[in-house]
Formats: C-alpha cells, structure tokens, sequence
C-alpha cells in the first residue's frame, strides 16, 4: 500500500508560508509516502522560480507539478532542465524546458507523478488525451502507480480525463481553479478522483488573490495588477491510497484552516 498526500496550488508566499508550519503536522497525521503540491502560483501568485522551488522542496514536499503559469517567470526557463522534482505539463510543445513526469522511490516503493494541461478555455497546446496514454505506455513499464495531476479549466474536461483514464492510471487529481470540489470518488476502474484538489494560500480571498482588486477587474475590465491577498490561510488537500495492484482504495479531501 501506498500513501500519497497531493496538496493543491501553492498560491505566493502565504501559501508557502503556511505549507513551512503546516506540513509537518499533516505528515505526522497521515504518515504519507510521498507528498505532492501544485507549485505553478507558487511565486507572487504566478509563476515559481529556482529559489521559491527549492523552498517547497525542503518543506517536505517531495515533487511540485505546474501548469500554464509555470513559465511566468522567465528564470524558470532556465532551471526547470535542472530540477528533476518540479515539472511542467507534458503537453507542452517539444522544445519546452522541462518535463512533464518523474519517478518517485523511496523503501522499495515507487510511483510515477504525470501533469497534463487541459485546452479548453487555455491555450491550445498539444491534446491532454494523447499526451497522457503515450506517456502512460512509457511508464507502465517502470511502475503500476500513477498518479496525473490534470491541470484544466473545464470540469466537463476534467471528468473526461478521469474516465477515458479510468483503470489505466491510480489517481486522476484536478488543479488550476483553487476551489476545491466534494465530488472526490473512486472510478469503476479503480482510478481515484477529484475535479479540483483546490488550494494552499488566503481563505478571504478571489482564488488567492486581493479581493478588492480582482473585483476592480470584473467591475471596470481594467487590468489592475494582481495582488496576493493577506490573512489567514486555507491549506486544501487529498490523501490517497494504492494498493499494490496500482488502483486507488481510497482518496479523502482535506481542509485545514488557520485558526
């Protein structure tokens, strides 16, 4: 059996910050195998660098998946051919820095983290589906555990994603809206689910972002320059565990707020 916390968008430094105190407590409480987070909003909310990257990674978190903010900033074009433990979505065009999956061992246990971005409503890069079974036919050679965090906008796609991969992969965990779902289930197959694991960063807030400022921008249509939000903090979160057969017996959404 393995355990696998995933963590949803790690959003500027709040996020990061709260993440710092809060991940020990969560590892002691559910004694994972693996911890993954969503990182791609990790640096001012978008974007994450080489040095806000090393950050998450020395929290706890064991790998940071991105999405379409991953290249935000332009330093992380630099470092992501470099860090093994941060990808970018696999359906990037070829030639993008980076990769989009890596192989986790630790004590005789393996798992396989693979970050797909959608098309609908985001840019039209290469299609999710293909992208994810040619690189599940790579991996299923080297591991039974995989685990996809689909990166999308359209619940509709989401759930596509979780049934055309129904039985093929252990977990199919959606991120990118930072609203966290309660329709977390286990596919006939045996693939784990969730449309979207939501996000680490300020509750009192427009998915992270000030309040105030997001609504300038519905309001006027200007573009005011986002801005973090500041208060307490929401940490959105899923256990999942895979039996030794590569299918999920369990996902559980979690929510800590800050007191």
């Amino acid at each position: 059996m393995i355990r696998v916390i995933f963590i949803g968008d790690i959003f500027a430094k709040p996020g990061r910050k709260v993440l710092r105190r809060f991940l020990p407590d969560i590892k002691e409480a559910f004694k994972p195998d693996f911890v993954i987070a969503n990182g791609e909003n990790a640096a001012h909310g978008a974007g994450i660098t080489e040095e806000i990257a090393d950050e998450i990674l020395s929290s706890g978190v064991d790998l940071i998946t991105g999405g379409n903010h991953t290249f935000d900033k332009r330093t992380s074009w630099d470092f992501l051919d470099r860090k093994p433990f941060v990808l970018r979505p696999a359906n990037f065009p070829s030639g993008t820095p980076g990769k989009g999956y890596e192989i986790l061992e630790r004590q005789g246990l393996t798992i396989a983290v693979l970050n797909i971005q959608g098309r609908v409503d985001l840019v039209p890069i290469d299609s999710p589906f293909d992208a994810a079974l040619k690189l599940i036919d790579e991996i299923s050679g080297k591991t039974k555990n995989i685990v996809l965090d689909f990166h999308a906008e359209a619940t509709s796609e989401k759930k596509a994603m979780g049934f055309f991969l129904d039985g093929k992969v252990s977990a199919v965990l959606g991120t990118h809206t930072h609203v966290q779902t309660a329709d977390e289930r286990i596919l006939p197959g045996g693939t784990a689910y969730i449309t979207d694991v939501g996000m680490c960063g300020v509750e009192n807030s427009i998915i992270g972002l000030d309040k105030e400022i997001a609504l300038k921008r519905f309001l006027t249509l200007l573009p005011w320059a986002f801005q973090p939000a500041e208060g307490k903090v929401v940490v959105d979160y899923v256990v999942l565990d895979i039996d030794d057969s590569g299918k999920a017996v369990s996902i559980k959404r979690e929510k800590w707020r800050e007191p």
